[in-house]
């Protein structure tokens, strides 16, 4: 009588054993990623510091080029053609550059997915 006793709990050990398996190997495939991840992140938040350091530089060189680029696709004559997917693709950096001049905190905020208060 014992011998049966013992059986729903050995059952009941190894219906536990599969998930904490799982649970451990899923822990053990994140061990080798997490430390990159956090590595990441830090960089992410060094590039932002300096990005936002030199904002008005990017800005500045941004417009530049959108004027370098405006002049060579209107004003460049037979050397470059000109096609509607070439203006279409110019005027929408045009319209995101003025909108980042301009909106760049409710741009993040879309970004970040929170609404602007």
């Amino acid at each position: 009588m014992r011998k049966t006793q013992q059986q729903p709990e050995a059952g009941a050990r190894k219906a536990y054993a599969a998930p904490v398996a799982a649970i451990l190997s899923a822990l053990g495939s994140l061990a080798c990623c997490v430390p990159l991840a956090f590595l990441g992140a830090l960089g992410a938040a060094g590039a932002s510091a300096l990005f936002a350091a030199v904002k008005p530089w990017l800005l500045v060189v941004s417009a530049a080029l959108l004027a370098v680029g405006f002049v060579q696709l209107y004003r460049g004559g037979k050397s470059c053609r000109r096609s509607a997917g070439s203006v279409m693709v110019f005027w929408l950096a045009v319209v995101i550059f003025l909108v980042m001049l301009f909106f760049p905190q409710q741009v993040a905020n879309l970004l970040a997915g929170r609404r602007a208060s």
